[in-house]
């Protein structure tokens, strides 16, 4: 890319984000994905114009929609990181722990919470809305080739674990449509799920959008103690 079509780049991002209404769109998507749904009923706006700002937003290529792995007749929206490199994650208050929920608990939550432990001094669990018995030995694998450790044996239910002072971050699309309405504060990173295609290189990429992901979250979340 030149300079003149890299300045263009630039401009339409810019133009894009200049309207009140779209940044407040970026911001609600910042540090989770959303259906176009979930991101009028947060901000208070009408479908029409959801879609109209979500059309711009697209075309900046600050916006990408993905089919929901649950409900297929759901999309969700998430913001493209390289495009979003010098926007700032909202502020979020210290949470006691961060609990990382997929439906199974056998692969993209176990590696969330393994990896968040080596990012972040704040607390991590993980746990599932239908756990299985044991953690898939790929994401065993994968997380061994990293350096991290998955009790192979050890898997939870929601019900058992989160706590009324955690930020429960569900990493599946699954978990997020099941999740109650009560379990809040929430995130919802729509990571597809590698079980289905069983390989190495799948469960591979499902570690690497969550290590992206992480990475820019943890930075905005301080600990309590950095509080005192």
């Amino acid at each position: 890319m030149n300079a003149d079509e890299s300045l263009m780049v630039r401009a339409r991002v810019h133009a894009a984000l200049g309207d009140p209404a779209r940044l407040a769109i970026v911001d609600t998507l910042t540090l989770g994905d959303a259906s176009p749904g979930e991101v009028g009923a947060a901000l208070g706006m009408p479908t029409n114009l959801v879609a109209h700002h979500l059309k711009v937003l697209q075309e900046a290529g600050l916006v990408v929609r993905t089919r929901s792995e649950g409900d297929r007749r759901r999309t969700y929206l998430r913001l493209i990181p390289e495009t979003l490199a010098v926007i700032a994650a909202p502020p979020l208050d210290p949470p006691a722990r961060v609990v990382f929920v997929c439906t199974h608990n056998s692969a993209r939550s176990q590696l969330a919470a393994a990896l968040w432990q080596r990012r972040s001094p704040i607390p991590a669990a993980s746990a599932g809305t239908q756990p299985a018995k044991r953690v898939h030995p790929r994401a065993v694998r994968v997380a061994r080739a990293h350096g991290l450790h998955l009790d192979p044996s050890r898997t939870a239910h929601v019900s058992d674990v989160v706590r009324g002072d955690d930020l429960v971050i569900a990493v599946c699309d699954n978990a997020h449509e099941h999740l109650p309405a009560s379990v809040r504060p929430r995130l919802h990173w729509s990571v597809p799920d590698p079980a289905p295609a069983d390989t190495d290189a799948a469960f591979e990429a499902a570690y690497r959008d969550i290590a992206d992901r992480i990475d820019r979250l943890a930075p905005s979340l301080p600990s309590g103690a950095d509080h005192d």
